[in-house]
Parts: structure tokens; C-alpha cells; sequence
């Protein structure tokens, strides 16, 4: 806290004001040009900055049967569940397969270049 408690807005302007009036012309338009690219930079990066969410799959960690179930009431909860996993299935190979073109356009671009 010591360093604040010497720390005094109008000495800061003041010493401010006495450092730019002795600034030629010139430099104000390199600050303000220095000023635009660091902005512009600091904004590309922000804005590139975009990643999409990673994939999560829904954990089911423990499903409670009761011990006598019988298999009719298997082969019903299995009816009951294939459609949800199929769909599931599905979703997922889509995403992959989108994933596999996209790295297959990034390959061909690189292969184009040389690389």
C-alpha cells in the first residue's frame, strides 16, 4: 500500500501534461499508429479466439435392475432403448465424419502448398 499512498491523480495529469507538450507533432501520430495496431491486434485475437465446444457424452454410470427380472422384461427394455441408441450412433458418426472431411480439406490445402 505504500506505493498508492504517494500516488496523487493531479501530479500524474500534471506530469503528463508536461511530458506531451514537450512531444514534437510527429510522435503523436506514431502513438496514435502504435495505439491502432495494438487495438486492431488485440481485437483479431479476441475475435479468432472462438473454440468449439468439446464433445461430451451422456454417462450413464449405474443402472439398478431388480435381481428376478425376466427376459421378456429384457427384450422389452432392450426394444425400448435400441432406437435411442441407434439414434445416438447416428449423431455420432455424423460428427465424425464431418470431423474426418474437414481434416481431409485442411490435408488437401497443405498438400497444395507443398507442405
Amino acid at each position: 500500500m505504500g506505493l498508492f499512498s504517494r500516488f496523487s491523480p493531479i501530479v500524474a495529469y500534471r506530469d503528463l501534461r508536461l511530458f506531451l507538450s514537450q512531444r514534437q507533432p510527429y510522435e503523436f501520430f506514431f502513438l496514435a499508429a502504435a495505439l491502432c495496431v495494438t487495438t486492431f491486434l488485440i481485437y483479431a485475437f479476441m475475435k479468432d479466439s472462438y473454440v468449439e465446444q468439446e464433445y461430451r457424452p451422456k454417462i450413464i454410470y449405474v443402472e439398478q435392475w431388480p435381481a428376478d427380472r425376466t427376459d421378456a422384461q429384457i427384450i422389452a427394455q432392450q426394444k425400448i432403448d435400441a432406437p435411442i441408441k441407434a439414434k445416438a450412433l447416428t449423431e455420432q458418426k455424423a460428427r465424425e465424419d464431418a470431423q474426418r472431411a474437414s481434416f481431409k480439406r485442411l490435408d488437401d490445402k497443405l498438400k497444395a502448398m507443398g507442405i
